[in-house]
């Protein structure tokens, strides 16, 4: 399964943030972005319980992130 998550940092801390979760498990893509929102990455894990659990146990719990939403790719 892949996701899109959108993610709103506090100011000033986006490209550093972007670091972290670039190298994060799971991570296929992740840039820094204009807008509503900071940063995009998208992730892969295995089914939507392990995709849950990277969003909630690792990118929300960096230092720094705000807020995150998720779109789930369907095709």
């Amino acid at each position: 399964m892949q996701a899109i998550v959108y993610i709103r940092t506090d100011p000033g801390k986006a490209l550093d943030l972007l670091e972290s979760v670039k190298k994060m498990e799971g991570t296929k893509f992740a840039a820094a972005t204009t807008g509503r929102f900071d940063i995009v990455a998208r992730v892969e894990a295995a089914d939507l319980k392990a995709i849950g659990e990277t969003i909630v146990s690792k990118i929300q719990r960096i230092p720094g992130v705000r807020y995150t939403e998720t779109s789930m790719i369907v095709a």
